[in-house]
Order: structure tokens, then sequence, then C-alpha cells
């Protein structure tokens, strides 16, 4: 494991919450560093909204972003059970659970996906969402990857809520639900970027980021100005 680059990560998801923070950013550097370091085949992260209704965050690829979406349309799988108990919920083989969660674990194989580990993201009483990771192959989770795993959901969600001791008002609430609204725009503009340049949704969102980045703006100002053909955005298109 890379322990400068472990280091680097927590110092940057508890450095991320100001007063206007990309929340979708957050979020995806989080799976991210899962899948990089942690072994994980893929990574997502469900977040309850201020209905207290699960939605799709972040994700680490398109394929496993759909089958988060799978699990709260279909109201099965081991994420919401993550979530709803509080608990972290292992399937070190999806195959024998398929009496548990049939239509999730049927998905999952078809995704290419065969063990899944849902880590709760909360703070003492108080759960907000799961970090949930993916494998294509079957087999126990790494013991020293799953406490550093559950110690990275922890310092996102303190990261999350820490503001709300100091403002009557939810400051989460507020950044989920600017977050539903930008992640509308983002899959807007990565449809159609990658209808227009050919490439995959994974690739196409890739390169929407890496503009933001690189021009110092939100994500969902970059998505924006694609879909509206306001400005040039010279260097997205290759």
């Amino acid at each position: 494991m890379n322990e400068q680059l472990l280091a680097k990560t927590f110092v940057e998801l508890a450095d991320n919450l100001v007063a206007d923070f990309d929340l979708i950013d957050f979020l995806r550097l989080l799976t991210d560093r899962c899948v990089s370091m942690l072994g994980a085949t893929a990574a997502g992260v469900l977040l309850a909204d201020p209905n207290g209704e699960l939605r799709v965050m972040a994700a680490s690829d398109e394929q496993v972003r759909l089958l988060e979406l799978f699990q709260l349309q279909n109201d099965e799988g081991p994420c919401l059970e993550c979530f709803r108990t509080g608990a972290a919920v292992t399937a070190v083989d999806l195959s024998a659970e398929a009496d548990r969660w049939p239509r999730f674990v049927a998905q999952a194989h078809r995704g290419g996906f065969a063990a899944v580990q849902a880590l709760p993201m909360r703070l003492r009483d108080e759960v907000v969402g799961a970090l949930n990771l993916f494998r294509t192959d079957p087999g126990p989770f790494d013991p020293v990857g799953t406490p550093i795993a559950q110690a990275l959901a922890d310092v996102a969600t303190i990261s999350l809520l820490q503001q709300r001791s100091t403002q009557r008002s939810s400051i989460l609430n507020e950044q989920l639900q600017n977050a539903l609204n930008s992640r509308v725009l983002i899959e807007q503009a990565k449809g159609k970027l990658a209808e227009r340049q050919g490439i995959d949704m994974e690739q196409a969102f890739t390169a929407l980021r890496s503009y933001a980045r690189s021009h110092n703006r939100r994500l969902s100002d970059v998505a924006r100005a694609f879909i509206s053909d306001s400005e040039p955005l010279t260097g997205l298109l290759p």
C-alpha cells in the first residue's frame, strides 16, 4: 500500500469542507482512492438526501453506478442493509447470498462482481450513507484494508457533518440537494460528450472532471457550460 497516498487521502478528506466545496468531486475522490489503494475493483457511495432517501452520489466507474442504482430501484442489496442497520455488511461470495438478495446477486453477476463489502458512513448514532467496495473475485476482504476503508469513510463523514454543530440549518442537507442537482447536469453532460466523441460514459466523466480541475472550476459549472454550449471550453474536446 502507498502510505504517502494514504496519508494524503486522509488530509484531503479532512480538509474539503469549505463554504462552497464540490461534494461530487469530494466523494469521487473517496471511491477512486479505495480502488487505487485497497484492492477493490470498484467503489460507490450512497448518501441519504434531505428526506432520508438514499441516492447514488459517487461511483468509481459506470458499471458500479448502474448496480448501485439497481439496488435502490429494487430496494434490495447489501448497501441498503448497511445503511439501515448502521453496521458493515460483507459478502465474500455473492453466489452464496442468492436467497438473501436474489435480484441484486443476479445483477451483480451480470456486471462481473462476485464479492461486496458495504461500510457505514456514520458518526455515533447518525448514519448518512454507505461506502461500498466491489470485487470481481470471491474471497475474504483484506483484514488490513477493511479498517482503513472504514477509517476513510469515517473521516469523510466527519467532514460532511462538522458544520452541523455551528449552524442551525443543515449544511449537509443543502450540500446534498445542490449535489443532487449537479449530478443531473453532470449525467447529461456525460451523455452528450460520450455521444459526440464516440467514447464511453466513464471516459466522458474523466474528461469533464480533468477539465474542471485543470481550470480550477466546479464540475457542475463545466457540465452546465458544455450542455448549453455557452462557452468554447477549449481543451475539453480532443
